[in-house]
């Protein structure tokens, strides 16, 4: 009996077509599991409600010299109130653990890097993800155990592909390959000026991960896993930094797939 492959061989074998169409659109239904979602905010553009701050060498919601801050509905990492960068690398977590899901944000590098500022951190800031929380950070240690998707402004007249990724303590795979450097650059062009830029991640739990600038996948990976032990990592909190490069956020939001992947 020849085997049949498609909706429609089935549709014109069935003895009635109008009961294959009713238990044809049950299935379909069966796989739905509710209204779409739609993005959430998780910066309100008011206050960081919501979020916790650690400062390398400050305890925890210590906001050295109001590094992050609120204004104008932007949520910004300044320098403001510094007259030198000592190290005090920052980041801010939502308060929140996640799985699978997308995240986007809407940034732009502004003003002048901060006297005593690494060269690399230059127009650099970054998205962890995956990571630890951040009560469970040393008080001098400098980057959560994470990964991060970069976000890097342009050198005049270098080549500087945005949107890579770093692995502060972890490790990724690309095509089955375990990749233990601690930066590998994407295939994306380079951004230059004080323009607005919408990055995206798509993070699926411990299997894949993709960069996203505009319309492109600009970078994928998988199987993201602790350095010391190999241990995949499937969850953990979202964080902004502060690496001595003023920056600016005017939108944080996220699409939680957790329910269509079981979690």
């Amino acid at each position: 009996m020849k085997k049949l492959t498609r909706i429609g061989d089935i549709f014109f074998k069935w003895k009635d077509p109008v009961l294959f169409l009713v238990i044809f659109s049950g299935v379909i239904s069966s796989f739905q599991t509710g209204p779409p979602k739609n993005w959430q905010p998780l910066f309100n553009g008011e206050n960081l409600d919501g979020w916790t701050i650690k400062i390398a060498g400050h305890e925890l919601n210590e906001n050295y010299n109001n590094t992050f801050r609120v204004e104008d509905g932007l949520l910004k990492v300044s320098y403001a109130d510094y007259d030198t960068f000592n190290n005090d690398f920052g980041h801010i977590f939502y308060n929140e653990k996640f799985s699978h899901y997308k995240v986007r944000v809407e940034y732009r590098f502004v003003g002048e890097q901060l006297q005593g500022g690494p060269s690399w951190a230059f127009l650099n800031n970054g998205i962890m993800f995956h990571a630890q929380s951040p009560d469970s950070m040393e008080l001098n240690q400098d980057f959560p155990v994470s990964i991060e998707a970069q976000l890097l402004g342009g050198i005049e007249g270098e080549e500087r592909p945005n949107f890579g990724v770093c692995t502060p303590g972890t490790d990724v795979e690309i095509d089955g390959v375990l990749r233990t450097e601690h930066c590998i650059s994407s295939n994306a062009k380079t951004y230059t000026g004080d323009q607005w830029v919408t990055a995206e991640l798509y993070v699926y739990g411990d299997s894949v991960i993709h960069h996203i600038l505009g319309q492109d996948t600009v970078l994928t990976y998988q199987h993201p896993q602790l350095s010391e032990s190999g241990e995949l990592i499937d969850e953990g909190f979202i964080a902004l930094q502060a690496e001595s490069h003023p920056t600016e956020f005017r939108k944080i939001e996220i699409l939680d797939l957790s329910d269509t992947f079981n979690k």
